[in-house]
């Protein structure tokens, strides 16, 4: 768990960037990102080195040439082309040269050098490095960033992992860019009801800061514990477990390096438009944890024809769904969150794709969520859908949850209640058999799938949530006139009263 130490160290860092007049807390993560990395690599080969000389043996492949020169790829000028020594572009070295000269070497050199690393355990991040811009402005600023990430241990892939969450929640709390955040509880309750395991092929379409892909490798080194003793289970984890995609060059290196800071070295994450004719995924994940975008519709023309034949629309809220059906094996899990009005919605496509999540494929769950949940970024009430994808049917009945308390106060402040609702969630939804005799009138309850199929697919709870009414009994109206008169009575008595007082 990070510690207020390390808290106020983050701080320090981010004010300083606040103060250089970089504002925008997107840039500042990203520019922190960048400063993250070049003392990750310092610090790996070092590890490395030191591993070397215990073994008595030469670094395999090390990121900083001993002894050679670094030319530039795109040098244009001759001071360029005459290169730099690896030695000056690791953080051990740099750090302790004057501000005005590691400024000229971090920005210069070291900057340019983490831009054009090849291949190895770095490329999931170095790959999206290409359109990377260096913005921090001075040699002042940069020498107090680089004092207060020095103090951080890198090598601690467990508190570093920490540190970069509490960051993305900065940048969420800053009131700007938050929608590339899903509140982290509710992350932890989606992949607590998803229960991946070492051996799943995990995919978020819309990955963005990789909060569901860092959430379920958490998770999976939380319960399967033994599996990291297993090389060929962490050789998979550390690579074709993870999938994401996104189409912000931005978000794709935050998100990789938020994997990285995670111990997930060579994920697949890749510069994709999940619902375009360039997004070949079918039938290659066993899990998908989303939240995707859907706000708003876009060209159908740019959209891959084998997700129109699940719903033909332009509404991205419905093609994501389309597509997660698509990528999916068979047996393969999905949980997605969703605005309320996919579940029940009239038109042709949104009918469509809950049909086909319902007849086609095992519907097991719909979590719906309070408004609140999202604030005070967005007021949208929202669901969690659950399904297997089974390609032959066996809906039989769906399991409803009306979740009314995440621990959060459900206003703009969010601050934290007693009342939460996500633990219970969970527990039930592990141990259905218990919901089996539980009436309408309660949280959670099932809905045969004929009774859905008769309600035109609708998913929404409060189509077949029973609300109990408390009988008000109210006194007789007789009684209440007979008190109107006395009243009355009282009243007159005493305006009389007042009446001669005034005229003596």
């Amino acid at each position: 768990m990070i510690t207020g130490e390390i808290k106020n160290k983050i701080d320090q860092i981010w004010d300083t960037f606040f103060v250089a007049g970089i504002t925008n807390p997107i840039t500042v993560l990203e520019q922190m990102t960048y400063i993250f990395f070049m003392k990750m690599l310092d610090d790996k080969q070092l590890q490395e080195e030191e591993n070397a000389r215990d073994w008595d043996c030469e670094v395999e492949n090390p990121t900083f040439l001993n002894g050679q020169l670094w030319v530039n790829p795109e040098a244009v000028s001759d001071e360029e082309r005459a290169g730099v020594p690896y030695e000056n572009l690791r953080w051990h070295v740099f750090k302790n040269f004057g501000a005005d000269n590691m400024f000229k070497v971090v920005r210069q050199s070291v900057f340019e050098f983490i831009k054009h690393i090849g291949t190895g355990e770095e490329s999931a991040y170095s790959r999206y490095m290409k359109s990377a811009i260096f913005l921090i402005p001075n040699a002042r600023t940069l020498a107090k960033v680089v004092d207060g990430v020095d103090s951080l241990d890198m090598n601690n892939r467990d508190a570093m992992g920490d540190v970069y969450e509490y960051i993305l929640g900065k940048m969420a709390a800053s009131g700007t860019n938050g929608q590339f955040r899903t509140p982290r509880h509710i992350i932890r309750m989606i992949v607590e009801l998803m229960e991946p395991t070492p051996q799943d092929y995990i995919c978020d379409p819309a990955m963005g800061s990789a909060g569901f892909l860092v959430e379920a490798v958490k998770y999976i080194k939380e319960k399967h514990a033994t599996a990291m003793y297993v090389s060929e289970e962490v050789q998979h984890m550390k690579t074709s477990m993870i999938n994401g995609y996104d189409t912000d060059q931005t978000m794709l290196r935050i998100g990789a390096m938020n994997l990285l800071l995670h111990d997930i070295t060579a994920p697949e994450l890749a510069w994709r438009d999940s619902l375009s004719e360039q997004n070949e995924d079918q039938s290659c994940y066993t899990l998908v944890m989303a939240n995707p975008p859907f706000a708003g519709s876009l060209d159908k023309g740019n959209v891959n024809k084998r997700i129109l034949s699940y719903a033909n629309t332009s509404k991205t809220e419905l093609l994501f769904l389309a597509q997660f059906v698509r990528s999916l094996e068979i047996g393969g899990r999905c949980a997605s969150i969703v605005p309320d009005g996919v579940l029940f919605g009239t038109s042709k496509a949104h009918v469509a794709i809950r049909k086909e999540i319902v007849d086609n494929q095992q519907l097991r769950a719909v979590i719906s969520m309070p408004s609140g949940v999202f604030k005070p970024y967005a007021g949208v009430s929202t669901a969690v859908l659950i399904f297997t994808k089974t390609n032959c049917g066996g809906t039989d009945r769906v399991w409803f949850y009306d979740m009314r308390a995440d621990g959060f106060s459900l206003d703009d402040k969010r601050a934290a209640i007693n009342d939460n609702d996500i633990p219970d969630i969970v527990e039930r939804f592990h141990n259905l058999a218990a919901e089996e005799q539980r009436t309408r009138k309660e949280q959670s309850f099932f809905v045969p799938v004929d009774e859905i199929r008769q309600n035109d697919y609708d998913l929404s709870i409060n189509k077949y949530k029973e609300i109990e009414r408390e009988r008000v009994e109210y006194e007789p109206v007789k009684d209440i006139l007979a008190r109107l008169e006395q009243n009355e009575a009282e009243y007159a008595k005493g305006y009389e009263e007042l009446k001669s007082m005034l005229e003596e």
